[in-house]
């Protein structure tokens, strides 16, 4: 039985494409100049089939690409056959979160904006569990089950000795909006107010009062790449989501973020109003 494409791999494909079409080079332009055919590099593009690291190297050297950021491809590559922890549910997850998983996995920073619901690293189960029922499409109790414990289990990157810097802006709504019952937002608001106090985790709300913002189409995450010319902005619609990584697409959300970070009330205020809506629930 051949072996699944691994996202990594799929990944690095997207990104050796993008790095020759950022050096202007054709196919056959890169593999002459690395002594491999039109084909090979071909094929290192199409997410598909083994590939060696010290080609790719070669091939961002070739690209003119820093060296920080040849580290993270190659890196890529060395582990672009590994399969990730959410390999066991891959016949039950979408492509799109598959994707996400693996960017999520290897990422050092992630921005949310969150305009709806508590971002999915902060939430609890019970929080989760209630979002999940309220699907339009019914879920039976397992695949609720199952959906809470992929969500769950992604909460464990910031566990690590080393995770990712969360930066998280919660619009007012966020905190207001009753997901499941007055327990459950207590719970959840109660978590939130934990996670501020992590050194590795800011948490601010974006109130009502401070008007039109830079996000005014909605959520969106910035997951955050050892090398910044590879971070992703993800952003999940009600019917799909989408993965953006134009240098322009990227810098229009870093400054929306940078907008809503002055906008929204600093750590301590945010937990002022945080404490607030719980004593209301």
């Amino acid at each position: 039985m051949a072996l699944r494409t691994t996202t990594r791999r799929r990944q690095l494909g997207v990104t050796m494409r993008k790095l020759r079409i950022q050096k202007g080079m054709t196919l056959e332009e890169a593999g002459r100049l690395v002594g491999v055919s039109k084909a090979t590099v071909s094929r290192y593009e199409t997410q598909e089939g083994p590939v060696k690291w010290l080609v790719v190297e070669a091939l961002c050297r070739v690209y003119g690409v820093s060296d920080a950021e040849r580290e993270a491809v190659v890196t890529l590559a060395r582990n672009a056959r590994q399969q990730g922890w959410w390999s066991s549910f891959v016949d039950f997850i979408p492509e799109s979160m598959n994707l996400l998983l693996t960017l999520e996995d290897e990422a050092v920073r992630e921005n949310h904006f969150a305009s709806v619901y508590v971002p999915g690293l902060l939430q609890t189960r019970a929080y989760t569990t209630a979002l999940q029922k309220a699907n339009e499409v019914p879920l039976t109790q397992d695949e609720i089950e199952r959906f809470v414990d992929i969500r769950m289990k992604r909460q464990e990157i910031l566990l690590r000795p080393k995770p990712p810097r969360l930066w998280a802006i919660l619009d007012e709504a966020v905190i207001l909006r009753r997901v499941g019952s007055p327990a459950v937002m207590r719970e959840q608001l109660g978590q939130l107010l934990g996670a501020n106090e992590s050194p590795h985790i800011t948490l601010q709300i974006l109130p009502f009062s401070r008007g039109a913002h830079a996000a005014a189409l909605g959520s969106f995450v910035i997951i955050g790449a050892v090398e910044p010319s590879l971070d992703v902005v993800y952003i999940d619609f009600h019917t799909g989501s989408v993965f953006l990584e134009k240098d322009e697409e990227l810098e229009r959300y870093r400054l929306a973020f940078e907008y809503l970070q002055a906008q929204a009330l600093d750590m301590e205020a945010s937990s002022a109003m945080i404490h607030r809506a719980l004593k209301e629930l």
